[in-house]
């Protein structure tokens, strides 16, 4: 029986190493886009408002590196190549949605905190 602390984890800690890559500026807007089912590299890029082609492909390569995007290519001429979540990639969809409501819902408690916010002393 080992305690929690004394665990040794080969791989950075768990929540920043996820938060880290869910929380990117695009991550979460391509998700969201997928949410609704298949979509393709066009389709996406028309979805995500300002995204570049280069920043949408890195993203996709990172959500399909982290196993929540699947990227299945169909042997046509010209290719078609098919973005959609995974299982893993569907079950985020539930948490996401809550902080996206909760970013909604307190947005402008937020803005107004950051403009009375006086800074101080370290």
């Amino acid at each position: 029986f080992m305690l929690l602390s004394e665990t040794k984890f080969d791989q950075p800690c768990p929540i920043r190493d996820v938060l880290d890559r869910i929380g990117d500026q695009w991550s979460l807007l391509v998700i969201d886009a997928l949410a609704g089912g298949t979509r393709r590299f066009g389709e996406l890029t028309r979805s995500v408002n300002d995204i570049s082609r280069q920043m949408l492909t890195k993203t996709l390569k990172r959500l399909e590196q982290d196993g929540l995007v699947k990227r299945t290519v169909y042997a046509e001429i010209p290719p078609r190549v098919d973005y959609d979540l995974t299982p893993l990639g569907r079950s985020f969809l539930v948490p996401m949605r809550s902080l996206v409501a909760w970013a909604d819902n307190n947005h402008g408690a937020i803005v107004a905190a950051r403009a009375g916010y006086k800074g101080g002393a370290d």
